[in-house]
C-alpha cells in the first residue's frame, strides 16, 4: 500500500517536520555529511520508518527506526523529504523528515472541484527512476480568525495523447484551491506526482496557473 492522494491538503508554513530521532553525529567521517533526498519510506507495523529508497535506486536501512506525527498508517510506504547521515553503504540515520504529498492524476470529468488559484513553481524535475514528477511549489499563506489555513492541491488529467510517432503524452493541469487563506507570506512545499502505470508515457505536458499567468512545461521521461 502506498499513501497517495487525489486531492491533498496543505497547511502551515512548511512540510518539513523533525522526527523523534533527531540527535546525530556532526563529525566529518566518510559517511557523516548530511544529505537531503526525496525518498520512498517503508513503514512497519509499529508505524516506524525502517528503510527508504532514493529516486536513483539506493536502498538504506534506518538505524534506529524513526517516527513522526504524520506517520499514521502501518505497513505502508510514504513519500518524504529526508535529511539523513549515511552510516555505511546500506545504513543511515535520520536527521529530520517531512511528508511529501503524492498526487495521482484524475480524469478531469471525474473531479467536481477544479479550482485553479495561482501559485508559484520554484522547481520541477523528473525522478531518476521515472516514477515521479517532482514539484517545488511556492504557496502564499497566512492566518485569519475565520480560516483554518488549509489549502488544496490536486491534479487533473485532461488526456493521454497518442502522437504521430506512436509516443504517449500525458496532459495534466495542477489544481490549487486557496480556500480563502490570506496571502501574507510564501511557503515552500514539495509535491510528487506518481505517474500512471496503465500506459508507458514518454512525455508529460503540465499546465500551472501562476501569478504571472498560465505556464506550460514539457517533461521527457528518460529510460
Amino acid at each position: 500500500m502506498r499513501k497517495t492522494f487525489l486531492y491533498t491538503v496543505l497547511s502551515g508554513l512548511s512540510l518539513l517536520i523533525s522526527c523523534t530521532t533527531d540527535n546525530y553525529d556532526k563529525g566529518q567521517g566518510k559517511y557523516s555529511l548530511t544529505q537531503a533526498e526525496l525518498v520512498d519510506i517503508t513503514i512497519n507495523s509499529q508505524q516506524e520508518a525502517t528503510s527508504f529508497v532514493t529516486d536513483d535506486g539506493s536502498r538504506f536501512t534506518l538505524t534506529p527506526p524513526a517516527t513522526a506525527s504524520w506517520i499514521t498508517t502501518a505497513d505502508t510506504v510514504y513519500r518524504a523529504i529526508l535529511y539523513f547521515n549515511q552510516l555505511s553503504e546500506t545504513a543511515a540515520e535520520v536527521v529530520s523528515m517531512g511528508a511529501v504529498p503524492t498526487l495521482r492524476a484524475v480524469n478531469h470529468w471525474r473531479l467536481k472541484e477544479q479550482a485553479e488559484d495561482p501559485l508559484g513553481m520554484e522547481s520541477a524535475w523528473m525522478s531518476k527512476n521515472g516514477k515521479y514528477l517532482n514539484l517545488g511549489l511556492l504557496i502564499k499563506t497566512g492566518q485569519a480568525d475565520d480560516n483554518d489555513g488549509r489549502q488544496k492541491i490536486g491534479l487533473a488529467q485532461d488526456t493521454i495523447r497518442l502522437n504521430d510517432d506512436l509516443t504517449h503524452t500525458a496532459v495534466f493541469r495542477l489544481l490549487h484551491d486557496q480556500s480563502g487563506v490570506p496571502e501574507y507570506y510564501t511557503s515552500r512545499n514539495y509535491v510528487s506526482i506518481l505517474l500512471p502505470d496503465t500506459v508507458q508515457l514518454d512525455t508529460i505536458r503540465l499546465t500551472i496557473l501562476t501569478y504571472e499567468g498560465k505556464k506550460e512545461r514539457l517533461f521527457v521521461i528518460k529510460r
